[in-house]
């Protein structure tokens, strides 16, 4: 206590705190601390203490942890070619590379000094990874086969607590090929370097000589951050791989489906999604605050079950299929069927029907629930989400590689819901000539016909363009049941 000159008390305020030495030991007791808390951290806490920049870059994973995150691509280039980045310090450790950029007044010994115990915690951190390898593994086998087998609520049980807060939707690859056991390795080892991916929790597993990948994640990621990586490991092992779209977690059993057709059509090195329309796919055509809003509108009478029936049975192709998914019998799907379309006043065999309400259970989940119902457009896209010019040039752009007589057999075949022999019968064609055709639309449009999503918005688009009247009719012909084209 002292006193003042006018002779009354008051208390001293705190001392100032004394200045902490700045000294080797210090510099490593904060990179442990910092160790122990994430590797993000260790990163951060190198960056500060070397008052520039620091980078943990994978080969395959690219850019592990970066402090700032606007110092990734540099890292990645000094990773790459160290000997021409003198001024940066590069150390390999094990399979990734640790990257210290100093600042101007940090001396060249102090740095080396900082990157040589940030390599050796992070070797640490990746020595105590390795020790529950096995563990993990084991685990990510057990949710795999639960949520293959339809024991989705179980599946989120064995993961934790942590995972059941926001996991709703999962996103399911298969990557096959004779190195998918050193694939497997890779991407274990990627991980224990600390690839983040955000909310998104990878399950990796082997089935056979396929490398398995389940990406959970919440319903409002469209796209797994995962499909880069997994991009880079189908390319750097040769693999070819197949992405499903994003699915809810009952209907894993269906996009671990379509991921498998998806990859029996990727070539070599490639990693493909299943519907694969890229720039012409309507969730990137559309408006997505649009969408969502319309969508909730056109779903507002089902509840999660009816939807969840909806949607198995659209992707799936039929109530056998989809009642499996379920875990219902095929009459119990069949019956909640004709309770949905009594409920949203549909014929829910009009296959442009089908198409819209699948656009509807694909788009983006709107930030308040809808309060009132809209019924299902009479054009095949809602005109309050798309204009008609801006619709016929979407619809040409997409179906432009395919002349008047593939458009016209494609069209038929959708609306026939994509069955071969009643479409070849309206057609006037054998069968075999009609699967020809079809398999040339797909190789011209590039995409996999037998996905649910691409017949869908294929479906939407040929009736957005065909003209009045138009059908089988106008498909050129000369003579009999077999096409066999003008002649010169």
């Amino acid at each position: 206590m002292t006193t003042s000159r006018a002779g009354r008390e008051h208390r001293a305020g705190p001392a100032p705190a004394a200045p902490v030495e700045d000294t080797p030991y210090e510099a490593a007791r904060r990179l442990t601390r910092a160790a122990g808390r994430s590797g993000d951290a260790l990163i951060a806490e190198a960056a500060a203490l070397a008052d520039g920049w620091a980078a943990v870059v994978h080969p395959v994973a690219g850019t592990v942890h970066c402090h700032p995150h606007s110092a990734g691509p540099a890292a990645v280039r000094a990773a790459a070619h160290p000997k021409a980045h003198p001024h940066l310090t590069v150390q390999q450790v094990a399979d990734a590379a640790l990257v210290i950029g100093p600042g101007r007044a940090t001396p060249a010994p102090r740095a080396a000094l900082i990157a040589q115990i940030t390599a050796d915690l992070l070797l640490v951190r990746a020595r105590q990874a390795e020790e529950t390898r096995g563990a993990e593994q084991r685990l990510h086998a057990a949710a795999l086969h639960l949520l293959l087998h339809g024991r989705h609520r179980l599946a989120v049980d064995v993961l934790g607590t942590g995972a059941a807060a926001h996991v709703t939707h999962a996103t399911v690859y298969r990557l096959a090929g004779s190195t998918a056991h050193a694939a497997h390795q890779a991407l274990w080892r990627a991980a224990q370097s600390g690839v983040s991916f955000g909310d998104t929790r990878m399950l990796v597993g082997l089935d056979g000589p396929e490398l398995v990948v389940v990406a959970l994640h919440g319903a409002q990621e469209s796209h797994s951050p995962a499909l880069p990586l997994l991009s880079r490991i189908a390319e750097r092992y040769r693999l070819t791989g197949g992405a499903a779209d994003p699915a809810p977690l009952d209907m894993v059993p269906t996009a671990w489906a379509e991921a498998g057709t998806a990859r029996n059509s990727a070539a070599v090195g490639c990693l493909i999604p299943a519907a694969g329309l890229g720039a012409h796919g309507l969730l990137r055509v559309l408006p997505a605050d649009r969408l969502a809003a319309w969508s909730a509108a056109v779903l507002q009478p089902l509840d999660r079950e009816r939807r969840r029936t909806l949607e198995a049975w659209l992707r799936s192709g039929s109530a056998q299929a989809a009642a499996p998914a379920l875990g219902v019998s095929e009459g119990t799907v069949r019956s909640r069927l004709r309770g949905i379309g009594a409920l949203l006043a549909a014929d829910l065999d009009d296959p442009t029907v089908q198409a819209q309400l699948l656009l509807a259970l694909r788009a983006p989940a709107p930030p308040e629930p809808a309060t009132t119902y809209v019924r299902l457009p009479a054009a095949p896209l809602p005109p309050e989400l798309i204009g008609p010019g801006q619709a016929d040039r979407w619809a040409s752009a997409l179906l432009e590689p395919l002349d008047a007589r593939l458009r016209t057999a494609l069209r038929c075949w959708l609306g026939q819901r994509g069955r071969t022999a009643p479409a070849a019968a309206e057609l006037g064609l054998h069968r075999t000539t009609l699967t020809a055709w079809l398999d040339k639309c797909g190789r011209l449009l590039g995409l996999d016909l037998s996905s649910a999503t691409v017949r869908a918005e294929l479906h939407l688009a040929a009736e957005t363009i065909a003209p009045p009247g138009a059908g089988s009719a106008a498909l050129p012909r000369r003579g009999g049941r077999t096409y066999r084209g003008a002649r010169a």
